[in-house]
């Protein structure tokens, strides 16, 4: 049955964030984007169940105001920092006696390539197709309709640990809610914040949420890597409230008001009144002191995304340099830190191509272009495409989604 809405739900830490659209007569409308406070969240995961399912309900029962049929089709981002990815190859024989490749040996190979060694309490989210490979014949996108006798599939296998995946089905199906598909994070981001230029010449994405922060590599148009490092943007506040024994959401505000990610851009005459942000508070402190505390954090988090890459031999050689999405991505200073500490390009990012896919949606900008919500619009991108729905530019006319490969399954970088 065609289902008419995607709900993009994107379950933080801190904070849970939601996209709803709605395909009416085939024309693809932006009906609501807000957030929500999170609770029973620890680094990305489910810690408390009674917590969680009150803070989605509430979520899902503004989506439910909307209709109700919309919490039957929910994109569910996966947060956990408890992933890992391997290479893995699965090769079949072409099975018709005229050599010509169709969908169920395109299906068997990808199959044939999730057969990897799992630890325990493990389970596979993603299989990622890099390429096909025909009879030798590699860097094939589409095998579909052409001959041999051999078909071949590399693919990127990530699995994740087994009982946070299904905390989070089980808070969701609880409150009457089905899931349509879960993503990783950094895959959602990079779906909404890339354009496929940035892919081909190589890019990352690294998502800065509150307690962690997720990492997605690309480069000729194919995901090299990804990882998740349990650091984020909520350290920079806890680390605040012991250096000034203030307490943590008076950190946060103050972080947010006068953090800086590059302390010597900071005058050093600049002063912030305690008091502004503690009711009872005295005094004043040093605004380059506060940044000195951003700058250490922020930094540390840049260690996790250059150690990777060094690992993946892609440190200071990505053209397109870095795309910072996430809550954390929004702290001033942030690419100027990333330039001067991994020597590339580096970017705030927000949903590409936003004219084509939500250009009626004028209301909605200020989401739209917040890194914040870009793993939420991610969602729901992602969702149009395994939907099969088709997508209107900015004039009501629509165009098919080039290159929609439904069998891939949950996502397709």
């Amino acid at each position: 049955m065609r289902k008419n809405f995607i709900v993009g739900l994107d379950v933080g830490t801190a904070s849970i964030k939601v996209v709803v659209l709605e395909n009416q007569n085939r024309r693809i409308i932006l009906r609501a984007v807000f957030k929500e406070p999170s609770l029973g969240m620890r680094r990305g995961a489910i810690e408390d169940l009674t917590e969680a399912s009150q803070a989605v309900g509430r979520a899902l029962q503004e989506v439910k105001k909307i209709s109700k049929s919309a919490l039957k089709n929910i994109y569910v981002s996966i947060g956990t920092p408890l992933v890992k990815a391997q290479n893995s190859r699965g090769i079949v024989a072409v099975s018709r006696a005229d050599n010509e490749i169709y969908k169920d040996d395109i299906d068997r190979a990808i199959r044939a390539s999730q057969a990897v060694n799992l630890g325990p309490n493990r389970m596979i989210i993603h299989t990622i197709t890099r390429e096909f490979i025909i009879d030798g014949v590699g860097e094939i996108s589409e095998p579909l309709g052409l001959s041999g006798s051999r078909l071949e599939v590399s693919s990127l296998v990530i699995d994740a640990f087994a009982p946070h995946i299904k905390n989070l089905i089980k808070v969701i199906e609880l409150i009457g809610g089905e899931i349509g598909a879960l993503v990783f994070s950094p895959l959602s981001a990079s779906r909404s914040s890339l354009t496929k230029a940035q892919k081909d010449l190589g890019v990352a994405v690294v998502d800065i949420g509150a307690s962690t922060t997720g990492l997605a590599v690309y480069e000729e148009n194919r995901l090299v890597n990804i990882a998740k490092f349990p650091i984020g943007a909520a350290n920079i506040s806890n680390d605040i409230a012991v250096g000034l024994k203030i307490p943590v959401g008076a950190a946060e505000n103050l972080k947010l008001n006068y953090g800086y990610a590059i302390s010597r851009d900071v005058g050093a005459k600049e002063s912030i009144e305690i008091k502004k942000f503690v009711a009872e508070g005295k005094g004043v402190v040093s605004r380059r002191f506060v940044s000195d505390i951003v700058e250490a954090r922020m930094a540390e988090i840049l260690d996790f995304v250059g150690d990777e890459l060094k690992l993946l031999g892609k440190a200071g050689k990505l053209v397109g340099g870095l795309v910072f999405v996430g809550g954390g991505s929004k702290l001033p200073g942030l690419t100027e830190l990333a330039k001067q500490e991994l020597k590339l390009f580096s970017q705030i990012g927000f949903t590409a191509d936003e004219e084509r896919w939500f250009g009626q949606s004028s209301a909605f900008t200020e989401h739209i272009e917040d890194p914040e919500f870009a793993t939420a619009f991610g969602l729901v991108q992602t969702g149009v495409e395994q939907e099969g729905w088709q997508v209107g530019d900015s004039n009501g006319s629509l165009n098919i989604l080039a290159g929609f490969k439904k069998f891939i399954g949950y996502f397709k970088p």
